[in-house]
């Protein structure tokens, strides 16, 4: 991945955020970590934005991350959702309707597979 990829990961869980960064460094790309909506949206406001997202669905004082994906969607920028919290989170996780992996899951197949859905429309038009 180049070194100007940038991806947001959304976690209130402080382990977890720490092994998606150290898996995103491996990927040579930048994270940008966020345990709450407010600095999620921070990351995608500031110069340079963001490639690619991780958002785990429930955050700390019942924040969600729907807004951030909403935001996400009207800049047209891949996500995938990263959630423990399945039977809870139904509905949620319905509406966004975006790629799920499970909690728990190797942090390195999290990031890859968001790096992957941030080079898919690329790898799509090279292969025509």
């Amino acid at each position: 991945m180049s070194a100007n990829c940038r991806i947001l990961l959304l976690d209130d869980e402080p382990l977890i955020l720490m092994d998606l960064e150290f898996a995103a460094e491996d990927q040579e790309c930048q994270p940008l970590t966020a345990t709450n909506v407010r600095e999620a949206m921070e990351h995608i406001e500031a110069q340079g934005g963001v490639s690619c997202a991780v958002l785990d669905v429930t955050l700390r004082d019942g924040e969600t991350c729907v807004p951030v994906a909403r935001e996400l969607e009207r800049r047209s920028i891949p996500y995938l959702l990263h959630s423990g919290d399945l039977n809870r989170q139904e509905g949620t996780l319905a509406a966004l309707n975006a790629r799920l992996i499970p909690k728990p899951a190797c942090s390195r197949r999290v990031v890859e597979t968001a790096l992957s859905l941030a080079t898919a429309p690329l790898d799509t038009a090279k292969s025509h």
